[in-house]
């Protein structure tokens, strides 16, 4: 069973000869307990183009200390990492190949490199004797595994923050050992240093979006691809976590994929974007239920939170709770399966390969000034053909289809201004604020539509099992004035996202 473990912490460059200064002079330190010292042994394991450390993945097997077994790191932010640790075993967990699937499709994990490291640690204790943070000086010995026997060997000073205790303590630990001439190391991690001083580390990934040329409609789309493709592989692990909103950025990036490519037809052959597009859509889908239940659930119980203890009739809760539970469960083991399919590798192949030979048209080579609006008007155009004749559709479900079509006409117009803001700046932006705006609140009123039905559905349930149906009438018909609330504001939002000078100003 893999645990994980919030890891904040700060390295410090040293040698044989530095000297810790007094830390209980650091603010809220009031005491420093020498804890003994350890032998570490760790080997670090990659593939063998080292696409984990070029991802700043770490996965080890250590052994010695406290935390043997093995451990599978994900940087969270400078400094930052979260820790997923797996019992010793000679192979990898599956546990931990599971997280990394969609970077090794497939790929074999070896050793790349061992560390040996004698470990001297400190805690660093507040007035009740509560640990605050780890201070060990690393005497570390580097062996190169892969390709190579050279080695390297260095000393350096690591602060680990204890779990629930206040980062300040960092940042006051920090200003002692600078004090004292400690400073900051530069290596984001011990890997990344061996990996630097064996003549292992990676080399930058290739960027096809510099190879298209700065400043044309084809380095901008592929920039934004790009960026897509990798939220996508990065979120795979995410979402097999449970992350919170992981399952609804990983299902934004695959529909920003798929407007970029039909939004920039021109730009990016559409003979190859297209059956990917069909793929994307897929896996949207498939993510798509759990994303849905988890938007659902969270809309109705906030309604029912919302109620007057009087329009409470029934178990409610329970009834909302155990329906949910079954639906989230579902859809959760078919997001899974998409992701641990043959399907979903293919796809991200197949996204490589379109990264690594480009389907460049013409238009690629124009200057993202002028090609990038014309596609942006043309969505425009396609959202304000829809607008127009749903805002003039009577009541009913043939109104709220022309609403959704129109929600989802403005998002492609708004993530097709996403894409080209980088080129064109604030004109870009400033458009895709107001389309996102109409786009919201067409949100708001696709999620009343989905809310009534499931509300209908609860209320047959309710009224099978015995149990007052009451209550989801209530709901029903706040969602109803929901509904109508947000179609009188619609005009005059749709309005300011029409303005032809708007589109006007992406062109200048």
């Amino acid at each position: 069973m893999a645990e994980t473990k919030r890891e904040i912490e700060r390295k410090y460059e040293a040698t044989a000869e530095t000297r810790l200064p007094d830390l209980t002079r650091a603010a809220g330190v009031a005491a420093v307990t020498d804890e003994g010292v350890t032998d570490l042994d760790a080997v670090y394991y990659d593939t063998a183009d080292l696409r984990l450390a070029a991802d700043s993945l770490t996965l080890r097997r250590r052994t010695g200390g406290r935390d043997a077994g093995w451990h599978l790191k994900f940087p969270v932010a400078v400094g930052v990492r979260d820790e997923i640790r797996a019992p010793l075993s000679e192979a990898l967990p599956r546990s931990l190949a599971k997280l990394l699937r969609s970077r090794l499709r497939g790929a074999e994990v070896v050793p790349v490199v061992r560390l040996r490291s004698s470990r001297d640690v400190k805690h660093l204790r507040d007035g009740d004797g509560t640990v605050l943070a780890e201070l060990s000086v690393d005497t570390v010995h580097a062996d190169r595994l892969l390709a190579g026997d050279s080695t390297a060997a260095w000393t350096e000073i690591e602060v680990e923050l204890a779990d629930d205790a206040d980062p300040a303590v960092l940042d006051a630990v920090e200003k002692r050992l600078k004090k004292a001439g400690v400073h900051p190391s530069d290596a984001p991690s011990k890997l990344a240093r061996a990996l630097d001083e064996t003549g292992l580390a990676p080399e930058p990934p290739h960027d096809p979006a510099e190879a298209a040329g700065d400043g044309t409609a084809g380095a901008a789309v592929l920039a934004y691809v790009r960026k897509q493709i990798d939220a996508l592989v990065r979120l795979d692990p995410a979402v097999r976590r449970d992350l919170p909103d992981a399952v609804h950025q990983m299902r934004v990036a695959c529909r920003r994929l798929r407007s970029a490519f039909k939004t920039y037809r021109k730009v990016l052959d559409r003979e190859v974007t297209d059956p990917i597009g069909a793929e994307l859509k897929w896996l949207a889908g498939e993510l798509g239920h759990a994303r849905d239940q988890e938007v659902l659930e969270a809309r109705l119980r906030a309604a029912l939170d919302g109620l007057p203890r009087a329009q409470l009739r029934g178990p409610a809760r329970g009834r909302l709770r155990t329906w949910d539970n079954a639906r989230s469960r579902d859809a959760r083991h078919r997001a899974l399966d998409a992701l641990d399919s043959p399907r979903h590798l293919a796809l991200l192949d197949t996204l490589d390969g379109l990264l690594a030979d480009p389907p460049l048209r013409p238009a690629a080579r124009k200057k993202a000034a002028k090609a990038l609006p014309k596609a942006i008007a043309r969505d425009h155009g396609r959202l304000a053909d829809r607008m127009g004749p749903a805002l003039g559709l009577d009541p009913g479900p043939e109104r709220d289809a022309a609403l959704h079509e129109a929600r989802k006409a403005a998002k492609r117009a708004r993530y097709a201004a996403d894409a080209a803001a980088p080129a064109l700046g604030k004109p870009a932006k400033r458009f895709a604020k107001k389309v996102k705006a109409v786009q919201s609140l067409l949100g708001d009123h696709q999620d009343t539509v989905v809310a009534r039905t499931a509300l209908d559905d609860l209320a047959t349930r309710s009224e099978s099992a015995g149990e007052p149906s009451f209550t989801w009438g209530v709901l029903h018909a706040k969602q109803e004035a929901a509904a109508a609330a947000a179609r009188r504001e619609l005009p005059e939002v749709w309005e300011r996202a029409a303005a032809p000078e708007l589109r006007a100003a992406l062109s200048r």
